[in-house]
């Protein structure tokens, strides 16, 4: 039998995380054939030592694609998809997992009953670490709908919970220029594979999402020096990744895209506590949505930037001694 879905999964120093990730891929019960790949890369710790004993115990069902040096998110997703021989791709990444063994089974029969679509995603469940729940979940919608282009554009790459998408493969053998400067790959990806065609969204809970891992995106912006720095980096990198996406679409989103555009603008002067240019007539509605603590917030940084400093100090201190 053909290959339906390429189970394509990018994994770097996920020694923790990794056996969720894979059991999950083999308890999917369907009635047609997966293949399961892995791009493993070159982590530091036992990530790959784990894979291979796996390709071990399912000879022939789990394939590694590594190298002896790391490429990055973007490289490492690049050639998983090269190398995938599906109709269709689901995503998981290494520290994230299934939850619903009939989740692909789901998806694909919606998919092939509706050839039009070309993205289809579902709720997941917030863990932290290896096992907390927090009760949490990334869920857009609370039913069963077809989710316009434009709710991605606005919602950024955390709309749609990586571990839920599903889509076919021709709709990325070809990726515009854009796919290769963008600075994150989930946001591009979403939006990209959405505007093809349409996106659906189920209302159930077929994965979890994990947050609070060192390896994870997050945590590596905290270790890489000035969070608020590199937050800032990342939003203008949103910026320019929207305004290549309008271009790549002639603009058939301008609307939501200029909006989502001033939203990161807005952003990034709250991070700069640039009070100034944030009660300006251009930012003035976003202003106004500011709850009463956020705006002491920000007048107390910016009139009384030294009192601000120490009071974030004196939280520090507290949280260390707790």
């Amino acid at each position: 039998m053909s290959i339906l879905v390429s189970i394509l999964c990018m994994t770097y120093n996920h020694e923790l995380y990794i056996e969720d990730a894979i059991e999950g891929f083999l308890q999917q019960k369907t009635n047609y054939d997966v293949e399961i790949i892995i791009g493993e890369d070159c982590s530091t710790d036992n990530t790959r030592k784990i894979v291979k004993k796996y390709m071990n115990e399912y000879p022939g069902k789990i394939k590694m694609i590594t190298s002896d040096h790391n490429v990055g998110m973007n490289k490492n997703a690049q050639r998983l998809i090269e190398s995938s021989r599906g109709k269709y791709i689901a995503i998981c990444e290494g520290d994230d997992y299934w939850t619903d063994p009939f989740k692909l089974q789901k998806q694909i029969d919606y998919m092939e009953e509706h050839p039009e679509c070309s993205l289809c995603f579902h709720a997941a469940e917030i863990v932290i670490n290896k096992e907390k729940q927090t009760g949490n979940l990334v869920r857009p919608y609370n039913n069963n709908k077809i989710c316009p282009t434009e709710d991605i554009i606005l919602g950024g790459g955390g709309f749609c919970p990586t571990a839920s998408l599903l889509f076919p493969r021709r709709i990325i053998e070809h990726l515009p220029a854009f796919f290769q400067k963008a600075h994150v790959g989930d946001y591009p990806l979403q939006m990209w594979t959405a505007c093809q065609g349409y996106a659906y969204y189920m209302d159930e809970i077929m994965a979890a999402y994990r947050i609070g891992n060192q390896s994870s995106w997050t945590n590596q912006l905290i270790r890489e020096g000035d969070l608020k720095e590199k937050l800032i980096k990342v939003k203008m990198g949103d910026i320019q990744l929207l305004k290549e996406f309008n271009r790549t679409t002639d603009n058939k989103y301008n609307p939501v895209i200029e909006e989502t555009i001033l939203k990161r603008e807005f952003e990034i002067l709250l991070l700069q506590h640039n009070l100034r240019k944030l009660k300006t007539t251009k930012y003035k509605i976003l202003y106004t949505q500011l709850t009463t603590i956020e705006k002491l917030k920000l007048l107390t940084k910016f009139y009384f930037p030294r009192a601000y400093r120490a009071m974030v100090g004196m939280k520090k201190i507290m949280y260390r001694n707790n």
